[in-house]
């Protein structure tokens, strides 16, 4: 087993080495300029990479750069086998990115909160205490259970 120092050394070059090989070295139009390199683990025993990305677009290039990306996996593994210098270039797995889809729900609950924010908001502008202005007694002023018990 390798130490994780050397797993995250590892990771680290692969996520470079696979992001400058998709800019200038793989020519497929499906990994165009909207492909993203977001994170990279390797397992501790350095044999399997996964590479997690994003892609700016609908679905439909998200399905073709997933393609993309599957085509050009052996491309991308020797690239990375050349740079690394390890007896074992791991496999790489290719797993799409949930970032996107996890800011855009966390965007959404934000609104929400704010125009509940804004709701309440409107709601106490003219409202009033229940009680009175200061309901805490001061020293020195009369209370009238006590007067009252003091009579019975």
């Amino acid at each position: 087993m390798a130490d994780n120092a050397r797993a995250k050394k590892l990771a680290d070059l692969i996520r470079e080495v696979v992001a400058e090989k998709l800019q200038r070295g793989v020519k497929d139009p499906r990994l165009g300029t909207h492909v993203t390199i977001t994170d990279t683990r390797v397992t501790g025993d350095l044999r399997e990479a996964t590479v997690f990305y994003t892609v700016y677009g609908d679905d439909e290039d998200r399905a073709s750069a997933a393609a993309g990306l599957e085509s050009a996996k052996g491309v991308l593994r020797s690239a990375v086998g050349r740079a690394a210098g390890t007896k074992f270039t791991p496999t790489l797995t290719f797993v799409a990115d949930a970032l996107p889809e996890n800011a855009k729900t966390i965007e959404d609950l934000l609104d929400k909160v704010r125009a509940s924010d804004a709701q309440v908001r409107e709601v106490s502008s003219g409202a009033k205490y229940a009680g009175d202005a200061d309901p805490y007694k001061k020293p020195g002023e009369d209370d009238d259970s006590d007067e009252d018990a003091a009579a019975e």
